[in-house]
């Protein structure tokens, strides 16, 4: 058996720790990427909300417009009791006259803004209804990538605690190697191959190398990257 086994035990493990904390550091992008998709769907509401309440707006101020010129009226005709003579009361029916034309101009206004409404409610409807429908997916799928977030921190700590234990089986002097090599190079064991090339950076090694790694009597590094050589069976 190869003298490094132990640290390619240890490897195996310290691969499955970086791909979990790995996980862990995408679960929350995974989340954040979920919710911007409803931004899409959000800005659509607002947008047809934003026309229905202008939509709305211009039937109020017609409304309010005919109103008025209907108040205007009424005060009109309560000064023709007033009134002494005959061009003062054709005058004001005149001015009453001018007023309805304005009315019928604004109350066209109205309907036609009234029109305008209705297309725009049933746009709201269906940009609300796919909202909904849009959050019950992501809330679905956030509900499931919380759930994979603790599977995975539980299998985390599982796995740590399997290091600590095949940590004991290293020598201490190769455990320094592998820890500080560890942070600048991964993965730190690799096998090297029949023609002496290290499968880490590629590098040929001196035919010495070679023979250091065949005896397996320590830890051999490559001379270019620096990474623990074994040979594979």
């Amino acid at each position: 058996m190869s003298v490094v086994q132990p640290l390619l035990d240890l490897q195996e493990i310290d691969g499955r720790i970086r791909s979990l904390q790995q996980e862990i550091r995408d679960i929350p992008q995974r989340k954040a990427q979920e919710q911007e998709r409803l931004n899409g769907a959000r800005e659509t509401l607002a947008h047809a909300q934003a026309e229905l309440r202008n939509a709305q707006l211009r039937v109020n101020e017609a409304e309010l417009e005919v109103k008025a010129r209907r108040d205007k009226i009424q005060a009109i005709k309560q000064n023709q009791v007033s009134l002494k003579t005959n061009k003062e009361f054709q005058m004001f029916n005149l001015e009453i006259a001018k007023i309805e034309g304005e009315i019928e101009s604004f109350e066209a206004r109205q309907l036609a803004a009234m029109d305008d409404v209705i297309p725009v409610k049933h746009r709201v409807a269906e940009a609300e209804s796919k909202l909904k429908e849009d959050q019950t997916v992501v809330d679905g799928y956030v509900a499931e990538l919380d759930a994979r977030l603790a599977a995975v921190k539980a299998e985390l700590a599982e796995t740590e605690t399997l290091r600590a234990e095949a940590a004991k089986h290293v020598t201490p002097q190769f455990m320094l190697y592998y820890e500080r090599l560890r942070t600048k190079r991964w993965p730190v064991v690799v096998s090297l191959q029949p023609d002496c090339v290290c499968n880490g950076c590629h590098l040929v090694q001196p035919p010495s190398v070679g023979q250091m790694v065949r005896r397996n009597q320590g830890i051999v590094a490559c001379q270019m990257c620096g990474r623990i050589l074994y040979m594979a069976q």
